[in-house]
């Protein structure tokens, strides 16, 4: 497949009078990894709703290899298989077990055979290092466990593209260190990811560009190393300095 796997051209979207993405453009091509920092309301989290379909843009295009999956006569639920998406707070169904959970969709969505998806979901919660937790319940697992658990979940149907938002945000600091590995694995196998975090550190970790947004605009894009050490623009400066003291202080 050629040309990029993503690629967003003047997208607008904005709530009541409030511009939250403000003809943005962006592409990501095959195995790449776009990280997007900025300060909360800065639009990465409506940015990757807007590529998974769970907000409707008011201008511009996103295309998904090369397809226009803007088109309003696009077909929803097809565009999803090839984009999985996990976000800060973990989502799972308390009353279903860990297997049940993640073969939940690919069995009544997409229609696969039971035994199917549960050989391919005990064989990635093993990949994952939780085999052993296939019958629990989430209640029992930790967050950082069910985290992975939610990023299997998103790969179960092996999606082109994977938006993780914010996805160590909700959890105690002594487990972000277990997802984050897992994500650096990912990266390593070469999905094709576009991340929202706040961790600094993973960005420069695991970033092929990383993505300054703000007031719903990408203000400076680049390698981890330019961007995080040497940015050009007033704000993306600010911006750091403002968590790099945050993080000091604590």
């Amino acid at each position: 497949m050629t040309g990029p796997v993503l690629s967003m051209t003047g997208v607008r979207k904005v709530f009541g009078t409030t511009v939250v993405l403000d003809d943005l453009s962006l592409s990501v091509s095959e195995h790449e990894v776009v990280v997007l920092i900025g300060a909360s309301g800065s639009g990465k989290s409506t940015l990757l709703r807007c590529v998974n379909l769970l907000e409707t843009v008011d201008d511009g295009v996103i295309r998904l290899d090369g397809e226009d999956i803007t088109d309003p006569r696009v077909n929803v639920d097809r565009v999803r298989r090839r984009i999985g998406i996990v976000f800060q707070s973990f989502n799972l169904f308390p009353h279903l077990s860990v297997l049940d959970n993640v073969t939940l969709a690919p069995r009544l969505v997409h229609s696969r055979a039971r035994a199917s998806a549960e050989e391919h979901a005990r064989a990635m919660l093993d990949r994952v290092g939780l085999a052993d937790k296939a019958s629990s319940y989430p209640d029992r697992l930790s967050g950082g466990q069910q985290q992975r658990v939610a990023i299997v979940r998103a790969l179960m149907n092996e999606p082109r593209l994977l938006l993780l938002d914010e996805i160590t945000s909700a959890l105690d600091p002594e487990l972000v260190g277990e997802v984050l590995a897992l994500v650096g694995e990912l990266r390593g196998q070469g999905v094709t990811m576009v991340i929202a975090t706040h961790e600094m550190s993973f960005a420069r970790q695991v970033a092929d560009r990383v993505c300054f947004l703000d007031g719903g605009r990408i203000l400076e894009s680049g390698p981890p190393a330019e961007l995080l050490d040497a940015p050009r623009d007033p704000r993306t400066r600010q911006f750091l300095r403002r968590i790099a003291g945050a993080y000091s202080s604590e």
